[in-house]
């Protein structure tokens, strides 16, 4: 298809805007042509205005992003305070914990996708996290595997909301090279988590009454505190920049500020054509084996965190206290990596760096020293944690190179179904068998790792050609095409960022 027959399929002209027919159109083109005098971008600062969004809008992201990976770890935490005996599990009994997690969080990404395109997006994931809030709290009841599971798959379910609303909530609130930066700092929430929890089960573990059990009180404590912060964004985080706090003159900013992103704020109407763009789109399958792949050691390091540590000689009360500099290092790894990425633009050479670094270099100390250098051990697992920053430079590609919202969703869905299913076969690795070693298991980290810096190298040359090709093209500006919900295939004017 040619770029006038695009853009004639998808007109953006002066008799579709006094119709008021903005179904097909970003709602922020509407929001401009009724609102905007022309005088607002001449009284606003931009700084002080992004110094503005950043205060309302990230602080709520970090402390939902906190809330989901401390939430979901508690498991593993728990499983250095007795859990296994309390419950009477196996070690592969709590490896199916682990995954039917991700087998919720895998199921209900496509709904979640429809849904919060439906729905006022703040107000979406601000139930989420309340509902997820009560089931961490419902988990303190539990006393079998079977409800142990079951909580697990709801929880899985809610939390899976969780990183597809954020990424969009970026998405709709800053510009693409300011975007690396702000995901980076709500997904520190992860590193802050595992310095967290650690400090929490160590705490909890002092608890020594019979009436119940340490993990339980942890479960409920932490659960309450959760759905406090879900009532907090229902409250105070907005749905998008148009319905915001801000004042008139500071949302016109907002919005027109992201002209040149290309790729709008947001379309409540779902196009199937932009869905079935998606499954065809080749960047989105290299991104999703790309997340797959890096995934399948996150899940068998993280899900096994305690096991692991304890396998090199530890005490529980020393393996929980030994989990926080894991924790410091992934803080670091995604602060690093993000404004390096942000500032010269290199998304992907930062995952080949923290993917070597974490993955080949660290996995390959846990797999192959001899059991007796416990301590180059311990440093292995701590090096595994660089790979921390490698997911948040997923969400960035995905906010910052797909057009078109429903384009946006489904590829936001397609990216977290592949982050669980490399966790759902990271624990699988695990077996009684191969305890307490478990040799295979970490020699699946360095080789799937390994496979990971081949697909990004091809990721990016698929970048660079397309942009090349497009500069090529010789395509004329047309009027409003930014927020006219055309997909980056369409929009010929976008440049993928790498």
């Amino acid at each position: 298809m040619g770029q006038d027959e695009i853009y004639d399929s998808h007109p953006v002209d002066e008799e579709v805007v006094q119709k008021g027919q903005y179904r097909d159109v970003d709602r922020a083109l509407e929001f401009l042509r009724y609102n905007e005098t022309g005088e607002e971008l001449s009284i606003v600062d931009e700084k002080t205005l992004v110094r503005k969004i950043d205060w309302m809008i990230v602080p709520l992201m970090f402390a939902c992003y906190f809330l989901q990976y401390m939430d979901k770890s508690l498991l593993n935490y728990a499983a250095a305070m007795g859990i296994f005996d309390d419950a009477d599990i196996t070690t592969e009994q709590f490896g199916t914990l682990s995954w039917l997690f991700y087998l919720a969080f895998m199921i209900f990404e496509m709904p979640h996708a429809f849904l919060m395109q439906r729905l006022p997006l703040a107000k979406y994931l601000g139930t989420m996290v309340c509902l997820w809030g009560t089931v961490v709290a419902c988990t303190s009841a539990c006393n079998s595997y079977a409800s142990l599971a079951a909580c697990r798959f709801l929880l899985g379910m809610f939390e899976s909301a969780i990183s597809p609303s954020l990424i969009l909530v970026t998405s709709m609130w800053y510009k693409r090279d300011e975007q690396p930066k702000r995901i980076g700092f709500w997904y520190m929430g992860v590193g802050c988590a595992v310095m967290a929890g650690s400090l929490v089960s160590y705490g909890f573990q002092h608890y020594t009454g019979t009436r119940f059990n340490n993990w339980q009180i942890m479960f409920l404590v932490v659960g309450l505190v959760t759905i406090s912060v879900g009532i907090v964004v229902v409250l105070l985080l907005p749905d998008n920049p148009m319905s915001s706090r801000l004042t008139h003159a500071e949302k016109i900013m907002a919005v027109e500020r992201l002209r040149e992103n290309n790729t709008g704020i947001e379309n409540k109407h779902f196009k199937p054509y932009q869905f079935f763009e998606a499954l065809r789109d080749p960047q989105v399958w290299l991104l999703a084996y790309i997340t797959t792949a890096a995934s399948i050691p996150n899940g068998a390091v993280g899900s096994f965190q305690s096991v692991l540590i304890s396998s090199f000689g530890f005490t529980p009360k020393q393996t929980t206290l030994l989990q926080m500099p894991g924790g410091f290092i992934a803080v670091v790894s995604v602060i690093i990596g993000t404004q390096i990425a942000a500032r010269y633009n290199c998304r992907g050479a930062m995952q080949v760096v923290w993917t070597a670094l974490g993955g080949i270099l660290g996995g390959g100390l846990i797999a192959f020293l001899p059991s007796s250098h416990r301590a180059g051990r311990l440093v292995g697992n701590y090096f595994t944690h660089f790979t921390g920053a490698f997911l948040p430079l997923s969400y960035s590609f995905a906010a910052c190179n797909f057009a078109g919202h429903t384009k946006k969703v489904t590829m936001n869905a397609i990216l977290l179904m592949s982050f669980c299913l490399g966790n759902i076969l990271g624990p699988l690795t695990f077996r009684d068998e191969d305890a307490p070693e478990f040799v295979p298991a970490k020699i699946t980290i360095v080789a799937v790792d390994s496979t990971v810096l081949l697909a990004v190298a091809v990721l990016l040359l698929y970048y660079r050609r397309e942009n090349r090709r497009r500069e090529h093209a010789g395509v004329e500006h047309r009027p409003d095409v930014e927020f006219s919900d055309l997909t980056d295939k369409e929009n010929l004017e976008l440049r993928y960022k790498f």
